[in-house]
């Protein structure tokens, strides 16, 4: 039994927006990833750390769910900034049982379990670059549903997954710190950062937090272990 963390897989097995036009690690990237991903057990949980398909709907990313739910295991899904398909949970949730796929599950407004820890996450937001009241308010939802997700993990130990990184080089996000560090959080995993940016991310401890970045083309599109 493992626990796993993976972000950015940018699947796009029906809609024509391959990541291999961007060269380098991109290339060849959905067979990386079925490389990385073959470590995966039936007793093992994965998160995902936004970014999952750039389906434009739940159609449109249904080739990329069907390549995911190959891989045995539980798979934790949290919202990344180009998740466009993300729809409710009633309506994901439905799709996901149509389909026959029952080891998919939301890291939204809630916590799951791996043993002793919990699991938490939300998408986080970068609001202050956007200089847009819209903006404000999704990011002000976003801290109300990470504390919403902290606060159901009760007094275990936590693990927290984001897409943004609240923390890298020139950039700090002061209210999920403040947050992450109150609830005693022992390990943040974000995405997000790609290629050249990934220079930018602050990794290690800070303030009693371990920060990981976990994106796939940072890890070479194979997923980061946790726990054994």
């Amino acid at each position: 039994m493992a626990l796993y963390a993976l972000g950015d897989t940018h699947l796009s097995l029906t809609v024509n927006k391959p990541m291999d036009i961007f060269g380098g690690g991109w290339v060849g990237y959905v067979d990386k990833l079925r490389q990385g991903l073959s470590v995966l057990k039936p007793e093992d949980t994965l998160v995902l750390c936004g970014d999952l398909s750039w389906g434009m709907s739940l159609e449109q990313a249904k080739a990329d769910f069907a390549f995911l739910d190959a891989f045995p295991g539980r798979k934790l899904i949290v919202k990344g900034n180009h998740d466009y398909w993300w729809n409710t949970a009633a309506k994901l949730e439905r799709f996901w049982q149509e389909n026959g796929w029952t080891n998919f599950a939301l890291l939204h407004n809630n916590a799951h379990f791996y043993g002793d820890t919990a699991l938490c996450g939300t998408r986080g937001w970068f609001y202050e670059e956007e200089q847009d009241g819209h903006n404000e308010k999704v990011f002000k939802r976003e801290l109300i549903r990470l504390e919403a997700s902290l606060k159901a993990a009760g007094d275990r130990e936590k693990f927290c997954f984001l897409h943004y990184p609240p923390r890298y080089q020139g950039y700090v996000c002061p209210e999920i710190l403040a947050l992450l560090e109150s609830y005693r959080v022992r390990l943040c995993c974000y995405g997000h950062l790609h290629g050249g940016s990934c220079r930018l991310a602050r990794e290690g401890a800070w303030n009693g937090v371990e920060y990981r970045l976990v994106s796939a083309d940072h890890l070479g599109f194979a997923p980061m272990k946790l726990l054994d």
